[in-house]
């Protein structure tokens, strides 16, 4: 009992390293600050952000890091990148220090590679120690990434709200005092459980529900009052109120454990036919799991689709080593990173993430200089903020498969189709709105919730499609279009936004100056090429749904199958 509680303590404790360790969601916040103290282009600017997306390209570092490291050294390696990273970053803006841009660079490249450590160990530690579960931990832990920009502008009010150069010294802190208040967690992470009775399989789903109801709670609260933060007391009132819902999950899991006691030693039972029958992990769907994904006789994990599926009667079909055709069709079959490159699945799913997710990531990098050309400076806090959390929303809405499969089933890869609608719909507004608030905020919000869905569902895309044991490499190479479309994308932008004819030069001192756009022209040109590009997404996510159905179907009927015996 004392080891279920404890991972359900570490459990939280990543939620609060990934709440507070978004740092890259607050670049627009600090970055035309950034700018003028420079005195560069904005194709130099953009260039900044690039590098700190190239830390995704890096990931790998961090898992080799694994092999030499405990989990709490290598979480203490990314909090002093941070710190370095962004704590030199301050000292330029404030102007304590010079350093040229070449240096700049490579502190935006760290800061970058701090946060992608962090993951890491985050993903570590779900998987570790949620393994029935592994989807919904790691679907609840991420989503609160989306939430770092929003606490960041909550605690920035809180102490000085007319600073944003507070952004990078938050940045640069913040981190590392999280990662000593989850230091004792990591220390005493409880050995690995053995496999979970259905009974307890039950109960956690039951935790788990209830996690991702205050999770909407916070985010909602974050999103809706974060709009009267502009007072330092009110500030401060919130900021307690946000703390207070980052901790109370800490109490579920005892008040849960509480209710069993009470049941089986007072012999006093709460049963509620409906919510036990309401399992988002089912047993059925583990000893499937296991039948797939089964043990040798070393106890070696083995990918049972390497020697076929099972049907009614227990029987294999044997498909050989690895399927000649190149259409996917059975799921977590392991893929080399030589023949994941080979598969045109692959590729769809690569062009869908780089023509979707990115180019949300690409907006928020710009909604800095995307609100003050169009007058609205003093919303650029607001407007991160607005992202941030719907942001949030779209990562807690990558667990609806996982809620609805039961009742509604439908393949996880037309989710992802489904999800990257609204991206170019809101490049539309953007585009035919001119200077309009309200289209801004829409636009922006639907942006937000479009890529945070996909940041958070490809992880269990690719373990799906191409193997579980393979996913850590194979997502590793499938996000290093991040850093690609950062630089496309936001070099895209740019060109635009010092090429057009409202832009004119700022002189910074006697040696620098910057450039300055005002106008909707500065970006209705990049908002109606990115709309196009985002099209093209989608067209990919769409052809990627079609080639993979059938694979999810295959597996969901089995899966029937397997129900209906037991």
């Amino acid at each position: 009992m004392v080891g279920e509680s404890r991972k359900w303590v570490i459990l939280v404790a990543t939620t609060w390293i990934q709440a507070f360790t978004g740092t890259n969601f607050d670049f627009s916040s600090y970055s035309s600050e950034l700018k003028t103290v420079l005195g560069i282009s904005q194709v130099q600017l953009n260039y900044l952000s690039v590098a700190s997306d190239m830390g995704k390209a890096l990931g790998w570092c961090s898992g080799v890091s694994l092999m030499y490291f405990p989990l709490w050294a290598v979480m203490f390696m990314a909090a002093f990148m941070g710190l370095f990273g962004y704590g030199l970053q301050w000292f330029v803006i404030q102007k304590m220090i010079t350093l040229p841009y070449v240096l700049v660079f490579l502190l935006c490249l760290l800061a970058g590679c701090s946060i992608c450590w962090f993951n890491t160990v985050c993903y570590v530690l779900c998987i570790r120690h949620f393994q029935a579960n592994r989807a919904l931990a790691l679907s609840l832990t991420i989503s609160f990434n989306g939430v770092s920009a929003a606490l960041y502008s909550l605690i920035a009010n809180a102490l000085n709200p007319s600073d944003d150069n507070l952004y990078l010294l938050l940045n640069a802190l913040l981190p590392l005092f999280t990662s000593g208040a989850a230091l004792v967690p990591l220390l005493r992470q409880p050995p690995l459980i053995q496999p979970l009775s259905p009974e307890a399989t039950k109960r956690d789903s039951r935790i788990f529900l209830c996690l991702n109801i205050v999770a909407v709670v916070t985010g909602l609260y974050l999103l809706l009052l974060n709009s009267l933060s502009s007072k330092i007391s009110n500030a401060r009132i919130l900021l307690v109120g946000a703390i207070f819902l980052l901790i109370l999950p800490l109490c579920l899991p005892g008040i849960a454990y509480a209710r069993e006691w009470a049941r089986r030693n007072m012999l006093f039972s709460f049963q509620n036919d409906d919510l036990s029958d309401f399992t988002l992990a089912n047993p059925d769907d583990l000893e499937l799991h296991k039948e797939l994904i089964g043990e040798n006789e070393n106890g070696n994990v083995v990918n049972a689709t390497s020697y076929g599926l099972i049907d009614k009667e227990g029987c294999l079909w044997c498909f050989g080593k690895v399927m000649e055709k190149d259409r996917l069709t059975v799921l977590g079959e392991e893929h080399s990173a030589r023949l994941l490159v080979r598969r045109w699945d692959f590729w769809l799913y690569y062009g869908a993430y780089f023509c979707g997710g990115t180019i949300g990531l690409v907006y928020s990098n710009n909604l800095g200089q995307i609100s003050e050309s169009l007058g609205y400076s003093n919303m650029t806090s607001s407007l991160v903020t607005l992202y941030s959390s719907c942001s949030f929303f779209g990562r807690l809405l990558a667990a609806a498969p996982d809620f609805l499969r039961d009742k509604v089933y439908f393949a996880r890869t037309g989710w992802l189709a489904v999800a990257l609608v609204p991206t170019p719909i809101a490049f539309l507004l953007l585009s035919l709105s001119g200077s309009d608030e309200a289209m801004l905020r829409a636009g922006t919000g639907l942006i937000g919730i479009s890529s945070g869905f996909v940041f958070s569902a490809a992880v269990s895309v690719t373990s799906e499609l191409f193997g579980p044991n393979s996913a850590g490499v194979n997502h590793n190479i499938l996000i290093t279009n991040i850093p690609i479309g950062s630089l496309l994308y936001g070099l895209l932008a740019a060109l635009v936004y010092d090429s057009n004819e409202g832009s004119s030069l700022i002189q910074v001192n006697m040696l620098k100056e910057a450039t300055l756009c005002m106008g909707r022209s500065c970006y209705l040109q990049t908002f109606i090429w990115w709309g196009c590009i985002s099209v093209i997404g989608l067209a990919s996510s769409i052809l990627l749904y079609l080639r993979t159905r059938a694979a999810y179907n295959r597996f969901e009927r089995n899966r029937c199958r397997t129900e209906s015996s037991s």
